[in-house]
């Protein structure tokens, strides 16, 4: 397998496949840390990851770099993704006792209560776009349930998945309860199948979700499902258009735009929209492109030419089907993967742009007559990840934020994941939650113990 630089389209290493003997190996390694793993207090385990944590800090410009490097994150963003991966080990050694603690319940048995084991090796299939954080939501809270983790990470990502490895080695975890797998992703279905994995966890795209849930379901093994996203933000009347604008702005160009949880359908109201479009567009211009490793650059390329690729052919197709394009919309002369800030107006039912997930740094500005029509256009998708609302009544928000179908809506601010809060989606965004005190529980045995 080989890495490229989005920046420059050249090769940057080549990796040898793991071996299907390698493979077992390393199973059967994990699966003998896990039963030692199992007994270790929760104390024990945070305070394993508190030292992961700091690991993480000491070494956030590396990690930054070799994001840069291999999917064209910028330096400063790839430092906060560092920094967020490093402050989700503090949560879960902070609260793991509290969240998995045996809970009693009263009953006509002498002593009854619900206990929360783990379950044994989770496979973790990742994607690229956030190399370090999507690896970590994952393991940390699986991991501090007491299971082990095999990784297979995004081909154009296989260094970051050595270097999380190499994390778990220094800190001194038991032998290969994390571990990382260099396989294709037509290998994955056999991975699934081995018998020592026990459950499945996958942030990628709707059919890579419909795959894996196949896949799984045939061995009845536990899936969690992050999948993709076409999230829409409402704009009303009475927002406060220059703080919508801002953070509309913001969600979109969140790694290029290349987010499942980054805003990408703007639903306006008729009496803001004139509004809201000036200004978006206009913030949208001041977005700077670059070299990833530049001081200043709000978005770097794309992760790969191919997807810079789709994303243009669906701009286009999107144009020929009535779309306008006020901005950007052409790919620059370079040989990097680069693809400038791009907004579509008139954007209507049916079109690519309404029906599909750009995932790259364009905007859709639909335009509504009333809050009851934008209720109806959000809903209005196959995707339900998250979602916003910008008003400023917030009663009515909250009232408005129970009839959207998505895994999340926040008011009056750019939707992201927070270890505190459950975080997933519904319809074909997915299915389970990560995160939080639900996130934690997803791989365990939830089981009553009865005795009198």
């Amino acid at each position: 397998m080989h890495t490229i630089d989005p920046s420059t389209g050249k090769k940057i290493k080549s990796y040898a496949q793991t071996s299907r003997t390698k493979v077992d190996d390393i199973l059967k390694n994990a699966q003998k840390s896990f039963l030692m793993w199992r007994s270790f207090s929760f104390k024990d385990r945070g305070f394993m990851f508190k030292q992961v944590g700091g690991f993480l800090r000491t070494h956030e410009d590396r990690y930054a770099s070799l994001m840069a490097l291999e999917m064209g994150k910028p330096l400063s963003q790839g430092k906060g993704e560092i920094e967020k991966c490093a402050q989700l080990c503090d949560f879960y050694a902070d609260y793991t006792d509290e969240f998995l603690s045996d809970h009693e319940i009263k009953t006509d048995a002498v002593k009854s209560y619900v206990t929360y084991d783990p379950l044994g090796i989770i496979l973790a299939v990742m994607p690229w776009n956030f190399p370090f954080w999507q690896v970590f939501r994952c393991a940390v809270p699986a991991m501090m349930a007491g299971n082990a983790v095999i990784l297979k990470h995004a081909s154009n990502v296989c260094g970051c998945a050595i270097e999380i490895e190499n994390i778990f080695k220094e800190i001194g975890f038991p032998r290969q309860l994390f571990s990382n797998v260099i396989v294709p992703s037509e290998k994955v279905k056999d991975l699934i199948e081995h018998p020592l994995i026990a459950a499945v966890s996958l942030t990628g795209s709707t059919q890579a979700g419909k795959s894996i849930a196949t896949h799984a379901g045939g061995v009845l093994k536990k899936c969690v499902l992050e999948l993709g996203g076409s999230d829409p933000y409402i704009v009303l009347e009475d927002a406060d258009i220059d703080h919508a604008v801002s953070k509309c702005v913001a969600s979109r160009m969140i790694n290029a735009g290349q987010s499942c949880i980054s805003a990408k359908r703007f639903i306006i109201v008729d009496s803001a929209f004139k509004e809201f479009e000036e200004k978006f567009v206009s913030q949208m211009q001041l977005q700077r492109m670059g070299l990833p490793t530049y001081e200043g650059i709000d978005l770097g390329p794309l992760a790969r030419h191919d997807l810079r690729d789709s994303l243009q052919a669906q701009v286009q197709k999107s144009i020929n089907q009535g779309a306008r394009l006020i901005l950007g919309g052409k790919i620059p002369d370079d040989r990097g993967a680069f693809y400038p800030p791009t907004v579509l107006t008139n954007v209507k039912s049916g079109m690519v742009a309404y029906t599909q997930e750009l995932f790259g740094p364009v905007a859709s500005l639909l335009k509504v007559k009333d809050e009851k029509e934008a209720i109806k256009v959000a809903n209005d998708t196959v995707f339900g990840l998250g979602s916003a609302i910008f008003t400023g009544d917030l009663a009515r928000a909250e009232r408005l934020s129970h009839e959207l179908e998505a895994g999340a809506c926040f008011v009056n601010d750019l939707v992201r994941s927070d270890q505190r809060l459950p975080f997933g989606g519904i319809k074909q965004s997915g299915y389970g939650r990560e995160l939080s005190r639900d996130g934690i529980k997803e791989f365990v045995n939830i089981k009553t113990v009865y005795i009198k």
